[in-house]
């Protein structure tokens, strides 16, 4: 599937990350077999699976998968990756996954968190990476990169509805400049937000505000396969959802996301979501989500500046 869409930067959610990238060059050189490579790799310890020592989810027990600083069964659990054609600046990599989720601006953390829980809780459930690729021709891009929780498999606290929130509106505060240099050079949201614009579970209008900012665009990627398997009762739009879930809840959502910044040029965008076919049958054994792809062009400086 990967290699089918052959992308020239890709990231991968849900890939479990070892100290040596073992895996993840493992998986990188079934992908070059396929037809496809990615000479340059970068991943760095999630939050999901990472021990707090402290009793998070309030079981009685220490060391469970919700005792982590993101849900998990061990260190480096359900992780993330890039892989690029493109040279990797690691060195300059900034990691925002070790932000306390109190010191947020505006964070949803429920007023009922014990205060040594709000000590040491992260807002990252997995990560919040920014990340610059460096082409030998065009353009540096920057990368934001994140996996967030589900608003879900919680209680009437609403923890993971608000600790999604947050991860979302995180990338807004990164724009304003609130945890460092805000990007000044061209770049992309994207990652697995774990949150619909209507449909679902969820605080929607954390999203909804995402997808509105200016300083961001939305291609609005759509498919076929999408729209043939609309989900019941639904009200966005099929054809834009990218992840296949069983009827009748959650159904079909859009919760993938890549939204280049406002000073790119979108020439195509698309879901890998065939309606019918070998490759459909590929997609669907791949993972539940969709593969969201969006092609990217230097905007003309004289269209930027108007």
């Amino acid at each position: 599937m990967i290699a089918h869409a052959a992308p020239d930067v890709l990231l991968l959610t849900g890939i479990d990350y070892d100290h040596g990238l073992a895996a993840l060059g493992a998986f990188r050189d079934r992908i070059a077999a396929a037809g496809h490579a990615f000479p340059h790799l970068f991943a760095r310890r999630p939050n999901a699976g990472m021990a707090t020592g402290l009793d998070l989810d309030g079981d009685g027990r220490l060391g469970g998968p919700g005792d982590a600083q993101g849900w998990g069964r061990f260190a480096g659990a359900g992780g993330m990756a890039l892989l690029s054609r493109h040279p990797i600046d690691g060195s300059a990599a900034r990691d925002l996954s070790d932000l306390l989720w109190a010191e947020v601006p505006g964070a949803l953390v429920p007023d009922a968190m014990p205060g040594d829980h709000r000590a040491v809780r992260r807002l990252s459930t997995t990560g919040h990476w920014i990340v610059p690729v460096r082409p030998a021709a065009g353009p540096l891009l920057v990368i934001m990169a994140f996996s967030a929780t589900p608003p879900v498999f919680d209680g009437p606290e609403d923890m993971n509805g608000r600790r999604n929130h947050d991860e979302i509106l995180l990338w807004r505060h990164v724009m304003d400049g609130a945890f460092g240099p805000a990007p000044d050079a061209r770049f992309v949201i994207l990652g697995n937000a774990n949150l619909d614009p209507v449909d679902g579970e969820g605080r929607h209008a954390a999203i909804r505000a995402l997808l509105d900012d200016p300083r961001l665009q939305d291609a609005r990627p759509g498919s076929e396969g999408g729209r043939a398997a609309a989900s019941p009762g639904h009200a966005g739009d099929p054809a834009r959802d990218t992840a296949d879930w069983r009827e009748p809840a959650p159904g079909n959502l859009r919760v993938d996301y890549v939204l280049p910044s406002a000073d790119w040029e979108v020439t195509a965008a698309g879901v890998l979501w065939p309606d019918d076919g070998p490759l459909a049958e590929t997609v669907a054994r791949a993972s539940r989500h969709r593969l969201v792809w969006v092609d990217l062009a230097p905007l003309d400086p004289v269209e930027a500046s108007e």
